[in-house]
């Protein structure tokens, strides 16, 4: 008899079963309720995300574009100074040019020194060549004060340009505010 009763399975009361779903039914329900709360926790940390990426990107274009703007101020100055060094170049080379007619001029006037049997005609020669000096001289202080304003208009562009490598640190430490302000609520290890 022992064997047939070990053969029979034990009979499990409906009230068990009711009980054994419902406690499945509470925990099934219970993990249902868990995975919602992840989920939206979840869609809550990628959108943050997703603006947080689109400040950081938005804050990257401005500032891209600032310094594309400033660069192409620095450029502007940059080749107004190019063209000051041309011309000054070009009156310096003058200026070479005058230096090199005065010095054979000179050197006319000590050979004039050994030549005392042609004076009258040398002496009419020395009054042209002093005239041709005089001109020279005067053409020479004509491009020193070319070259003068030319320096003047360099000194301009330079402090034009000082200004805006100052307006651009300004821009810069106006547009860093919005990357600290991230970097102290995300900051990076």
């Amino acid at each position: 008899m022992t064997a047939k009763n070990k053969d029979k399975p034990e009979h499990i009361s409906d009230q068990q079963l009711l009980r054994a779903a419902r406690s499945f039914e509470a925990m099934m329900l219970s993990q249902i309720e868990i995975s919602a709360k992840l989920a939206d926790d979840l869609k809550h940390a990628i959108r943050i995300g997703m603006v947080v990426l689109a400040l950081i990107a938005i804050s990257i274009l401005v500032l891209l574009l600032t310094l594309s703007s400033q660069i192409n101020r620095i450029s502007d100055v940059v080749l107004d100074m190019n063209t000051n060094f041309s011309s000054i170049t070009v009156r310096m080379d003058q200026m070479s040019g005058y230096i090199d007619s005065m010095a054979k001029r000179v050197a006319l006037l000590q050979l004039m020194d050994d030549q005392t049997t042609t004076m009258k005609q040398e002496i009419s020669t020395i009054t042209s060549d002093m005239d041709r000096m005089r001109q020279t001289i005067s053409d020479m202080g004509k491009q020193v004060t070319n070259v003068r304003h030319s320096v003047d208009g360099m000194s301009v562009s330079i402090s034009r340009m000082d200004d805006q490598v100052q307006l651009m640190a300004s821009d810069m430490q106006h547009m860093a505010k919005p990357a600290r302000t991230i970097n102290k609520m995300f900051p990076l290890p």
